[in-house]
């Protein structure tokens, strides 16, 4: 599967804010984007003026790479979203934090959702009680996860819930740091979603 490969800090730099691609690094005076606040590259300290087509493409690729969806994926979660009944940006935005591999990040059990992302695959989780690798997967009101007896010691895991109270945990999760269980208990309230999307751009962007 094709994957970005470069410097994850060079994404924060293009869009011009965290996007907590890096973990715990993200929360330090060592974040590229607090030593160097404009994007990469020969101008990148230049004057960025976008038209209205160019503003609604970077609003794209900033929910792409907070998220870590390539581009068809993308394209298939919106035309979900907007077969849904509501309004197609907040649904987007619910599909993607429905997401297996989301849903790990925001638990506390990674400390990135490219961490969460490499968790799932490795099949360190069961969704239901049946062991999972595939981090596309849909959440739904009602499921749980569980890390697998033989991950529970995993030093990533652990360095990961240690951080969960400075992250803070969403009301629709339920967390058991116990017995490393996390609950998924319902679709969030996009006033809960403080990420600075404007999922409209989105929507104008692909109605076009």
């Amino acid at each position: 599967m094709a994957r970005y490969r470069g410097a994850a800090c060079k994404l924060c730099r293009r869009e011009g804010l965290k996007l907590f691609l890096k973990g715990d690094r993200c929360y330090t005076d060592k974040c590229a984007i607090e030593r160097r606040p404009y994007p990469p590259g020969q101008h990148g300290q230049g004057r960025n003026k976008f038209s209205e087509y160019g503003s609604q493409l970077r609003e794209k690729q900033k929910v792409k790479r907070i998220y870590g969806v390539l581009e068809n994926q993308f394209r298939l979660t919106f035309e979900r979203a907007d077969r849904k009944k509501g309004i197609t940006g907040q649904n987007l935005l619910y599909e993607l934090e429905s997401r297996l591999d989301n849903f790990v990040y925001r638990a506390g059990f990674a400390r990135s959702r490219s961490e969460a992302r490499q968790l799932v695959l490795h099949r360190h989780f069961k969704l239901n009680g049946h062991k999972v690798s595939i981090p596309s997967l849909m959440v739904k009101p009602g499921d749980s996860i569980e890390v697998k007896d033989k991950s529970k010691k995993i030093e990533i895991m652990q360095t990961a819930l240690e951080g969960v109270d400075r992250r803070g945990l969403p009301s629709w999760i339920e967390l058991d740091k116990e017995n490393l269980k996390a609950t998924f208990k319902g679709e969030p309230q996009r006033e809960e979603l403080t990420l600075p999307i404007t999922e409209q751009l989105i929507v104008e962007l692909y109605s076009k």
